[in-house]
């Protein structure tokens, strides 16, 4: 207080204006302080709704089929072409293979998301299903969708699963089998990057509520 002058009318306005200085520089480190925190909650917030669309994106193509074979076929087109020229029933595989290659193809890329995006359980497990698929082995997708699917429902504030729900074991989305609602994401889909913008644009950025969250650590 013995810096606050009250001996004269001047000192009176310097004090008062000394201190009108100092309340609003307080206010104004205030305020830059506040706008830095918005913008950075509001840029990490961003980043999980994207990284949780490509996941979900990635659970529909990996998980959205329930019957017929649930295994991905890693056959390419040329081994069926070398098959033909020795002799086999390669045309009959051949005509009936497009299907099972765009599936193939729909699953790399989306294992690609996971090897990127997913947690260090789900990235273990995409990794497993790559080499699998690197090896010419059929890849069954079962363990890596549950994987996906507690830690969106997790992210999501949803209830896990009951345990006595008996859910069925799930495979790779067949294409054409999803109607409107996006399950040939094997069809015209991206090449290796856009994925997550497709099967999971339904969300939006609305699935995921601004609120702290768990990292999607890798």
């Amino acid at each position: 207080m013995r810096f606050l002058d009250f001996s004269s009318w001047q000192s009176i306005l310097v004090t008062i204006g000394a201190l009108a200085l100092i309340t609003l520089m307080g206010v104004g480190i205030r305020l830059l302080v506040m706008q830095t925190v918005q913008v950075r909650r509001q840029r990490e917030n961003r980043q999980i709704n994207e990284r949780l669309r490509t996941l979900i994106a990635a659970y529909k193509t990996l998980g959205g089929s329930f019957t017929g074979d649930l295994a991905v076929d890693p056959t390419h087109l040329r081994d069926l072409r070398r098959a033909q020229a020795e002799g086999g029933d390669g045309e009959v595989a051949e005509s009936g293979s497009d299907r099972s290659r765009r599936i193939r193809d729909a699953v790399e890329a989306a294992l690609s998301d996971i090897l990127l995006l997913g947690t260090e359980e789900q990235v273990r497990l995409a990794a497993r299903a790559a080499a699998e698929l690197a090896a010419g082995r059929p890849v069954h997708t079962a363990e890596l969708v549950v994987s996906l699917r507690d830690f969106i429902r997790e992210v999501l504030d949803l209830e896990p699963v009951p345990a006595s729900i008996d859910i069925p074991r799930q495979g790779p989305t067949r294409p054409g089998s999803g109607g409107g609602r996006g399950g040939g994401r094997g069809e015209g889909q991206r090449g290796g990057g856009g994925q997550g913008q497709g099967a999971g644009g339904g969300m939006g950025g609305g699935c995921y509520r601004s609120r702290e969250a768990p990292a999607l650590s890798i």
